[in-house]
């Protein structure tokens, strides 16, 4: 009898020349009489297993695709997502997927070194600073940073703008002595305090902030200076969305789930001269000079992570760096802040003007819960996913990042006019 396994070949939007389907068939050996291959006489007939190729079908066009505005993990751009696909069986003929192969082999290998390389030309890191991959995500290093960079103690100043920059502060508590050096609290997280305000303490270890904070939509727009105290910014949910002067920074540090690829790894960008001595109680793990010495590989990386983003960095700088980016996020959150402000009370941005995120828009509508609920469950029917705020501040959130295209914001704005038409308050 004639036995078939099919293969299912990637789904693809277009997909490309090299993404073929496997079809594994077997058959009797006298099925190629004639063709060279003929059975010998035998109680059991001998088979011959053949392997043949066969072009993918695409089966879930990207028009099916939702505008996600998921705070993280987020959206990811098609073209990245289908060149992974593309891959995922057979990385560049290598027999293996990414998930599969060593990371200490030559493949993998020559993968982690193009991802440090062109992230370092895409941000411009000096070669004094040390590029590190890490696991455990961004919270991590929350107990990381203190006990690297105040590994006698000390006193660490923080600067919290919002429900991350909190939990930093409160994280560090475990290690360092830890100065509340300003916080807008009392504004509900939304701005943040002037640099003249910040009570900073002279010799301080370190200077911490949260560059862009996620759920309340606040954003420095200015590097603070700190003097000579190394400054330390989570930028979890603004990496890579506009320039950076690393130079002005001692450690740079942020999850890459929302606006570089899937969750599972930290990037941290740490001076050299603030590593190679870490606290007693230090886990091995934490140890940025180790994890420098060992280039991120002292134990098994989240290497589909790595590769992923390695793609994204890739993406960005045939964009045309992150200047080129910053100008498209900039357009992007005036189209929806304009959209908000013009809504006549109908929408409301609860964020000080200044400091308004680039990446996170929350806002709420002036005619109350129910009305959210509705505006919520419509958005999500058509198509608009993830639209609602975080659950220790309600209302809505769209989460911009650089993966969500201009098309994504427009039809959102598009369908906050129509829902207010259809709905007045």
């Amino acid at each position: 009898p004639l036995r078939v396994r099919l293969v299912p070949a990637p789904r693809l939007r277009d997909p490309p020349p090299h993404a073929m389907a496997a079809l594994s068939v077997t058959l009797p050996a006298r099925a190629f009489a004639g063709k060279k291959v003929v059975s010998k006489t035998s109680a059991r007939a001998p088979t011959r297993r053949v392997a043949v190729a066969t072009r993918a079908v695409a089966t879930e066009p990207a028009t099916e695709r939702k505008f996600n505005f998921s705070a993280g993990p987020a959206m990811l751009p098609l073209d990245i997502l289908e060149e992974a696909q593309a891959d995922m069986i057979n990385y560049k003929g290598t027999g293996m997927s990414v998930m599969e192969m060593s990371h200490r082999g030559k493949d993998f290998m020559k993968i982690a070194a193009e991802a440090e390389a062109d992230l370092r030309e895409l941000v411009g890191i000096p070669d004094n600073y040390k590029v590190l991959f890490l696991q455990g995500g961004a919270s991590s290093q929350f107990a990381a940073i203190p006990m690297n960079l105040a590994p006698k103690g000390g006193v660490a100043d923080f600067v919290v703008t919002g429900a991350w920059g909190k939990k930093a502060f409160a994280e560090a508590k475990k290690y360092v002595d830890v100065n509340l050096a300003a916080t807008s609290a009392d504004s509900n997280f939304s701005t943040i305090p002037p640099v003249s305000e910040w009570k900073l303490t002279p010799g301080a270890k370190f200077v911490h902030i949260c560059s862009n904070e996620t759920i309340g939509g606040v954003e420095f727009k200015d590097v603070p200076d700190v003097g000579d105290v190394p400054l330390v910014a989570d930028m979890s949910s603004n990496y890579l969305s506009k320039p950076i002067d690393v130079k002005k920074y001692g450690v740079i540090y942020g999850g890459v789930q929302k606006n570089i690829g899937p969750a599972g790894m930290a990037i941290v960008i740490v001076r050299d001269d603030l590593i190679g001595e870490v606290a007693d109680a230090c886990p091995t793990m934490f140890d940025y000079q180790l994890m420098a010495d060992n280039e991120s590989m002292y134990n098994t990386p989240p290497c589909w992570t790595m590769y992923t983003s390695g793609l994204v960095f890739k993406k960005l700088l045939k964009m045309g760096g992150l200047e080129a980016v910053e100008k498209m996020n900039i357009e992007k959150a005036a189209m929806l802040y304009d959209a908000i402000d013009g809504s006549d009370g109908y929408y409301v941005s609860p964020v000080d003007k200044k400091y308004r995120s680039l990446m996170n828009v929350p806002f709420t509508l002036g005619g109350g819960e129910d009305l959210e609920k509705k505006f919520l469950k419509e958005a999500n029917a058509a198509g608009l996913e993830s639209l609602k705020g975080h659950r220790s501040v309600g209302g809505a959130r769209a989460s911009i990042y650089n993966a969500m295209p201009m098309e994504g914001v427009k039809t959102l704005v598009d369908f906050m006019a129509e829902f207010k038409k259809n709905n007045p308050a």
